[in-house]
This record gives C-alpha cells, sequence and structure tokens, in this order.
C-alpha cells in the first residue's frame, strides 16, 4: 500500500474529538461537513479514483500468482472477483458511518481512528463507551501491524530480487534461504539510510514512477506467461482447504484499501461520489490484479515464486525490469514506513524533551528497521507472510471494526430495519472476518515456521 503525502498525514492525525450526541444539537439545519472543512485543492471524482488504485498497487499485486498456484486456477479467479466486491461494500460502510458521524459531532473530516472512538462515543449502550479510546487503540495497533509487517515484505522482495539478478537465474521453489537470509541482513545499512530521510515530498515522486512500473509488469506477466503455458485444462482449478486460506489471506492483502478510504474521502471535492470512487477504483485494481494472478500461475506453474518478475526468463529485457521493480520497491520503502513509524511516534514522542526529539526520532527509526530486518531474516516467506498479515490485521481492519462501526451508528437512526437485516448483516460481516482470522493466520503462520524449523 502506498500513500500521497496527504494521505499520509490522515493516518496520524489524531485530533480531539467532541463527546457530545446528535440529539443534543439543538439546531434545525442539518450540518453540513462539507462546507466546513478546511479550503485547500481537492480532488475530483478522476483524481480520486487515481489515489484509490495508486494505494492498492503494492507489493501484494506482485505476489498474487502464488496466492492462486496455493488454491486453484479458477477457485482463485473467481474467489478474487467475489473478494473485491465484497471488501467494496466495506469500504462503502465505513465511509458511510464517517460521514453520518460528521453531520452528528459537527466535525468536518475525520480518521479512521476518529470513527472507531466517536462510534463507541455516541453509541447508545452506555457500557460500551468506556472502551471508546481502547477502540481507537485497536485500529491504530492494527495498522501499524499491517504497515510495518509490509515493510518487511517489502525488503525480503528486493533481498530475493537483487539475489536471483546477481546469481543470473530464473526463480525457484528450491531458494537458497540462508543465502537470502544473507541477502536480507545486507540491506539493512541501506534501508537504515534511506528511512532517516523525514519529509514525504522526496519520496512520494518514487511512488508514481513505481506504479508505471506495475503496468509494464502486468504486461509482461501475460506476454511472457503465455509463452510458455501449459494447457489450461492441465492447470488445478482447485486444491485444498489450507491452500485455499492462505490465499484468501495474500488476496485480502493486495485488495484491501480500509485505511486509505477515508483519506481520500476527505480530500474529495464532493464526497458523495465516493461510491463511485470505491466502484471504478475496486475495478481498476482487479483488472490489474487479476491478469497477474491468472496468467502468472497458468504461464509459471507450481514453480513461481514472488514476486513475479523472477519468474521472467534471463534475457536482456526480463532483467531490466527484474532490476527495476527491485529498485523502485527499494525506494518506496520508506515511504511504506513513513506512515506505521508516525503513528509509534506520535505515542512515544510524549516520553521525550521535546527538544531532543529530533536526536529521539532517530534512534526510534534505526530500532524499528533492525526489528524489521531481524523478522525479515527469520520469516523470509514472502507469500505467507503477505497471508498472514491480510488474515491477521486485514480481516480485523476491512471486516471486523468496519461492521460493528456501522451496527452501533446504525442501532437508533435509522434503526435495524425489518427482521432486523442490517443486524444480520453485520453479523455475517464479522463472522467471515473471524473465519479468515482464524483460519487464515493458521494457515499462513504455520507456512511461515516451516522455513525457521
Amino acid at each position: 500500500m502506498e500513500l500521497s503525502e496527504k494521505q499520509s498525514k490522515n493516518y496520524v492525525d489524531h485530533g480531539d474529538l467532541p463527546t457530545s450526541k446528535y440529539h443534543s444539537k439543538n439546531e434545525q439545519k442539518e450540518y453540513d461537513f462539507v462546507a466546513n472543512r478546511v479550503v485547500r485543492k481537492r480532488n475530483n471524482l478522476f483524481e480520486a479514483v487515481g489515489h484509490f488504485v495508486k494505494s492498492c498497487l503494492g507489493g501484494g499485486i506482485l505476489g498474487i500468482h502464488e496466492a492462486f498456484m496455493k488454491c486453484g486456477l479458477w477457485t482463485a479467479l473467481f474467489v478474487s472477483i467475489i473478494f473485491g466486491i465484497y471488501i467494496s461494500y466495506c469500504l462503502h460502510m465505513l465511509v458511510s458511518a464517517a460521514q453520518k458521524l460528521c453531520k452528528q459531532l459537527h466535525v468536518p473530516e475525520m480518521s479512521y481512528p476518529d470513527v472507531a472512538e466517536a462510534s463507541l462515543e455516541v453509541c447508545p449502550f452506555p457500557s460500551l463507551r468506556r472502551y471508546s479510546k481502547w477502540f481507537r487503540y485497536a485500529v491504530d495497533l492494527t495498522i501499524i501491524i499491517d504497515l510495518f509487517g509490509a515493510s518487511c515484505v517489502y525488503q525480503i522482495m528486493i533481498a530475493k530480487t537483487i539475489m536471483e539478478v546477481v546469481d543470473n537465474r530464473e526463480g525457484s521453489n528450491e531458494l537458497d534461504l540462508g543465502r537470502l537470509r544473507l541477502y536480507i541482513l545486507a540491506l539493512l545499512i541501506p534501508i537504515l539510510i534511506l528511512c532517516m530521510i523525514r519529509s514525504l515530498k522526496y519520496l512520494a515522486p518514487f511512488s508514481i514512477i513505481g506504479d508505471i512500473f506495475i503496468v509494464i509488469c502486468v504486461i509482461a506477466t501475460v506476454v511472457y506467461g503465455l509463452r510458455s503455458a501449459p494447457p489450461i485444462s492441465t492447470v488445478p482449478g482447485w486444491k485444498e482447504a489450507v491452500g485455499f486460506f492462505e490465499f484468501c489471506g495474500i488476496v485480502v492483502f493486495s485488495l484491501e484499501a480500509i485505511a486509505v478510504i477515508l483519506p481520500i474521502e476527505n480530500n474529495m471535492k464532493n464526497p458523495k461520489q465516493y461510491p463511485a470512487v470505491i466502484a471504478c477504483g475496486m475495478f481498476t485494481v482487479l483488472l490489474f490484479l487479476l491478469p497477474i494472478g491468472f496468467f502468472g500461475y497458468w504461464g509459471f506453474g507450481e514453480n513461481c515464486v514472488t514476486p513475479v518478475t523472477l519468474n521472467f526468463p534471463n534475457d536482456v529485457f526480463p532483467t531490466v525490469i527484474k532490476s527495476l521493480i527491485g529498485v523502485m520497491i527499494f525506494l518506496t520503502f520508506a515511504l511504506n514506513f513513513w506512515v506505521p513509524f508516525n503513528l509509534v511516534w506520535y505515542y512515544i514522542s510524549k516520553r521525550h524533551d521535546p527538544k531532543k526529539h529530533w536526536i529521539w526520532e532517530r534512534v526510534y527509526r534505526a530500532i524499528f528497521i533492525v526489528l524489521i530486518t531481524i523478522i525479515s531474516i527469520v520469516f523470509p516467506n514472502i507469500g505467507n507472510f503477505m497471508g498472514l498479515l491480510g488474515a491477521f490485521a486485514l480481516s480485523n481492519m476491512g471486516f471486523i471494526f468496519p461492521a460493528i462501526i456501522d451496527l452501533v451508528i446504525v442501532w437508533e437512526r435509522p434503526g435495524l430495519g425489518k427482521w432486523r437485516w442490517r443486524l444480520w448483516r453485520n453479523i455475517a460481516i464479522i463472522f467471515v472476518g473471524i473465519l479468515l482470522f482464524f483460519a487464515g493466520t493458521y494457515s499462513n503462520l504455520k507456512g511461515l515456521l516451516t522455513t525457521i524449523l
């Protein structure tokens, strides 16, 4: 997941929320949260869709073919589309809840942690209100785990790409993990120096260039995949349950945009157009993701590895693509690291003298980079790592949390509806999230542990 500067800053915007309930506002005219937003350059519909797509085109899309391999070609294709629709619906629920809270609390805009805290603060159940701050902390912690985990994925991808280019061989499942770990360790100092850059304005251009390489990568995957593709009837359409849940974690990791949708909505000229942003954005993301998954697995078969570029032949042009993708992942690493670190820094900076923040921030940056490197060395399995993040972090952030937020907000207004359909809808979403959390976490964690046993 990659962010623009405005989107990234919304992650760490911890404003104080008013706690007055809607019915305490004695105003005849409904609060216009859009008119009260700070005047600045805002995005039109096309630009908002572009930010949505750019935010989803991260490391996950470069590993989706391996997820197809775990699940089976046709099952993975069908379930990917279902997850795209399902995730889009949950995004819609979260934004709708945020806009209702903006009107109710008379605040112009809200971040995801804001919405989580405010939803319990104004809920009709007094016993839950005391946990509003803890709900906010849970969202913050989930974002931190997800994005620091994504940083680990990026570091492994960089090391694996360098290793394959240096060794001048095509990807293979028979990977020398000891050698890969040495490459990951060798990246510690370069990444440490890179992540001392504290301003996003120096990092954002690399993200845009990286998206161009993603487009090239999609085209190359289709071309090289078709060159080596066997008869499609010989490719398994379904494999096994364990592989299915591993796949679910990876595809959720690759498609989920729950943490960026509110920053995008907050910067739109017409926030009421957000359903179109979600629909067009998810459709476009699937247009990138499905070809890599489908043709990557069909063409490169059971020996396909992540990132997908490592499956390309060792000719000059494919080698150039591999090298450029590796360089761009390296340069965008700092952008991915910026968001979770600044969330952590918001809390730990309060423990230090503001006059010494300049040195303590760099110390903590170094500490977290070392921790990321250690985790990457211990668990260098990219596929299961992405699946674990999708199952553990995004099942909560993408499904369970939005359903809880929606349920407490609609409980009284407009109510649960005929036959309490809103209650059953949210229970179903929570159930799917819990199922993915336990089954996906177990299957992917089991796969990760095999790399150290």
